[in-house]
């Protein structure tokens, strides 16, 4: 893996009046496997938005990991994104950066010319599989992505490292699929050891994400 290809070329401008269109909208950037777009319909959007870009879990899809932040957008002013991966699962996990980081960056690039982001508060964020993934791209991304959110991830694999965002990262002490001992815990200390900024919480359950550790997060996220 070389550096470059995971490398996001997509910057925001922070000045652009408020979006024209609200609520949940298809990127129309792809066929089967697309993505989607939320703005908020109640909450005053004026000046920069934070960004939440979401990854799903592996067999999943964008809808599955947008809804979850639906209602934190109306309360705060979010704006979400939320891609499918080409495949069944992220590209570096079936061997290699190439056509999702591609995928992604259109994506960002849609979104930065139809509204006004933050570019101190854009965050990637992602579930499982998408935490892995959400978390490797961003640190070779951290001079576009502000802050990185991994919920339950499995490994790090970074092609490179870029910046230095803020990370949160959860994880479940009863995880059976990922873990804890060999997931979150090893991310927790390969964070901590590069000198990372991180906010690091376990909690008593499985391989989910409680509302209250999602609260936590947006919290810390600001």
């Amino acid at each position: 893996m070389t550096p470059d290809a995971a490398r996001l070329s997509a910057r925001p401008d922070p000045t652009l009046p408020p979006p024209g269109e609200c609520g949940l909208l298809p990127l129309n950037l792809g066929s089967s496997r697309d993505g989607l777009l939320y703005v908020p319909e109640k909450h005053p959007l004026d000046g920069p938005r934070p960004l939440l870009v979401a990854c799903h879990g592996a067999g999943s899809q964008a809808s599955h990991s947008i809804r979850p932040f639906v209602d934190a957008a109306e309360r705060y002013g979010l704006i979400l994104l939320a891609c499918d991966s080409r495949g069944g699962t992220w590209d570096v996990i079936r061997g290699g950066y190439g056509p999702d980081v591609q995928f992604i960056d259109r994506a960002l690039e849609l979104v930065f010319s139809r509204c006004a982001i933050d570019p101190q508060k854009l965050a990637l964020d992602g579930f499982s599989d998408g935490a892995s993934y959400a978390l490797s791209l961003g640190l070779n991304n951290g001079d576009l992505f502000s802050h990185l959110l991994g919920f339950s991830p499995g490994f790090l694999a970074p092609a490179g490292q870029v910046g230095m965002p803020r990370i949160f990262v959860s994880h479940g002490t009863a995880d059976r699929v990922l873990p804890i001992d060999r997931c979150g815990r090893v991310i927790r200390d390969q964070l901590t050891r590069a000198g990372y900024d991180l906010h690091y919480t376990e909690f008593e359950g499985g391989h989910t994400v409680p509302p209250e550790v999602q609260e936590e997060a947006l919290g810390w996220w600001g």
